[in-house]
């Protein structure tokens, strides 16, 4: 199988072009916006790096021509004076999925968010949800992903985890009481290529977590006493953090807002996991933070 992956670059591109090489016999066009992106990444033989963009479908399926099955990994959660969840989430969504019919890819595979919503009031669910909307009326078969907090080498949460459990003394939003699901990086890997293998023409959507519901609090407690350390957990206070970053990503034109205040501190809930749909063995929390913090046999 031919698989296209966008956003290849990302640390959960990166992760998934390093499984795909070591576990399949697949090949890889992995795609990316510069040169300069594509440099970062693997060079085995059965990866292809290729320059793409979103600005024409056609231009898109030319890039990604003869691909199998498209991985869409592409989008934001911070937006900047330059890139609007409008342009990155919902447009490159809609140019991907039309390029995928253009070359008669026989799967697309997105990933999206859990508490993606069309009718969302928060900008970053809304707009995730209409790219989902977008990937469904695809005239292809297609699975969407809904995934949670992704913890694994060179991810941002496991990189901002580590570095709140390094510290003797942090603060974090709301005291960290909201719940999450954090979800092993390998285990999604291993969610989209079971995707990326169907053959369904329709789309069906999975809300895939981590077998276990923690709090941020407790999550980072956890990895700290895993390297051996002891840390004080201060609360920064959801509204006074929402004020500050109102003022600087206006100032800024960009960055931390309130909405991307509010995804980070969003409970991970769903109601069904589907890791038994797509015959996924969940890795235990334990074990995905001993492999982040280095402390796995």
């Amino acid at each position: 199988m031919r698989i296209a992956v966008t956003g290849a670059n990302s640390s959960v591109g990166q992760n998934l072009l390093a499984h795909i090489v070591a576990h399949t016999e697949h090949t890889v066009i992995a795609g990316a916006r510069s040169q300069a992106a594509l440099s970062t990444l693997p060079t085995p033989n059965r990866i292809e790096p290729r320059v793409i963009s979103y600005d024409s479908a056609a231009n898109l399926a030319t890039a990604l021509q003869g691909a199998d099955c498209i991985v869409h990994l592409a989008g934001i959660l911070i937006e900047s004076k330059h890139t609007t969840y409008s342009h990155a989430n919902v447009e490159a969504t809609r140019c991907v999925a039309a390029a995928a019919e253009l070359i008669g890819a026989k799967q697309l595979v997105f990933i999206s968010v859990v508490g993606a919503n069309p009718a969302s009031t928060n900008a970053y669910f809304r707009s995730k949800g209409a790219a989902e909307e977008l990937v469904a009326a695809a005239r292809i078969g297609s699975s969407i992903i809904r995934t949670p907090i992704l913890l694994g080498p060179g991810t941002a949460g496991a990189s901002s985890l580590l570095g709140a459990a390094s510290k003797t003394k942090t603060k974090v939003l709301g005291g960290g009481n909201y719940s999450m699901r954090p979800l092993d990086i390998d285990d999604l890997n291993m969610a989209i290529l079971r995707c990326c293998e169907m053959s369904a023409s329709s789309s069906s959507t999975y809300e895939l977590v981590g077998p276990e519901a923690i709090s941020y609090r407790n999550l980072i407690l956890k990895t700290a006493a895993l390297m051996g350390k002891r840390v004080e957990i201060g609360s920064i206070p959801i509204w006074v953090a929402r004020l500050g970053a109102a003022i600087s990503s206006r100032l800024k034109g960009g960055g931390i807002t309130p909405t991307v205040l509010d995804v980070i501190t969003a409970d991970e809930v769903v109601t069904q996991n589907a890791d038994v749909a797509l015959n996924i063995s969940l890795t235990p929390l334990a074990d995905t933070l001993a492999k982040i913090a280095g402390k796995s046999k």
